[in-house]
């Protein structure tokens, strides 16, 4: 069964291709996804990998939590699921608009 892990503390310059690399020494990769920022394509430093199997996942947090990469000491953890948002993704928030929960003088229109 897939494992996806999420790699934190990326350094600009690493690319999916080294992720590949490195991961597949210790079995078969599946997918790798740098997070980029949408505007500047520029990398966000976490990414995610995908690894075949359930106990290469597990080895690859062992070897490479803590390790070095491009001159800075990655994070590698399980993946955690995303949540479910549900409808716009806002519910309790309070700010913006005019008046915006922030307090200052009313205004009229």
């Amino acid at each position: 069964m897939n494992k996806t892990l999420y790699i934190g503390n990326l350094a600009m310059e690493v690319t999916e291709e080294d992720l590949q690399a490195s991961f597949a020494e210790v079995g078969p990769v599946v997918s790798v996804n740098i997070i980029k920022d949408k505007f500047t394509g520029i990398s966000r430093g976490f990414g995610f990998i995908e690894m075949a199997h359930a106990e290469d996942a597990e080895k690859s947090i062992q070897r490479f939590n803590g390790g070095q990469l491009y001159g800075k000491t990655i994070t590698v953890s399980e993946a955690r699921p995303k949540k479910d948002l549900g409808g716009s993704g806002r519910e309790g928030h309070r700010g913006g608009g005019f008046g915006g929960g922030r307090g200052g003088r009313n205004r009229r229109f």
